[in-house]
C-alpha cells in the first residue's frame, strides 16, 4: 500500500494484478486448448466427460491444498471448461466446413 492509499484500495491494486497474471495463463491454456482440438476426431472427444471430471477432482484437491475453497475453485473451472468446449466445438465446426 502506497502512502495516501485506503487499505481496500490497495487490496484492488493486489487484485489488478492477479488477474493481469491470469489472463495471461488463460490465453497460454487457450493456445494449448486449441491444438488439442485440433487433435480430436470429434464432438464427443471434445466434450470429453471424464476429463472433465479428471480435472475438477485434481483442481479441487490443488484448492485445498492451496487453502483456497474447493466449491470455488470448481464453480470457476466448470465454467471456464464450458467456454473452452464451447470453443472448440466452434472450431471443429469451422475446420469441417468445405
Amino acid at each position: 500500500m502506497s502512502a495516501g492509499e485506503s487499505p481496500l484500495a490497495g487490496v484492488r491494486r493486489e487484485i489488478d494484478a492477479i488477474d493481469g497474471e491470469m489472463v495471461r495463463l488463460l490465453a497460454a491454456r487457450e493456445a494449448l486448448v486449441r491444438r488439442a482440438g485440433a487433435l480430436k476426431a470429434d464432438e464427443q472427444a471434445v466434450r470429453a466427460p471424464a476429463r472433465v471430471d479428471e480435472v475438477i477432482g485434481k483442481v479441487r484437491a490443488l484448492a485445498g491444498e492451496a487453502g483456497a475453497s474447493p466449491e470455488v475453485v470448481e464453480r470457476v473451472y466448470r465454467a471456464m471448461i464450458g467456454a473452452f468446449i464451447d470453443l472448440e466445438l466452434a472450431q471443429h465446426r469451422d475446420n469441417r466446413r468445405p
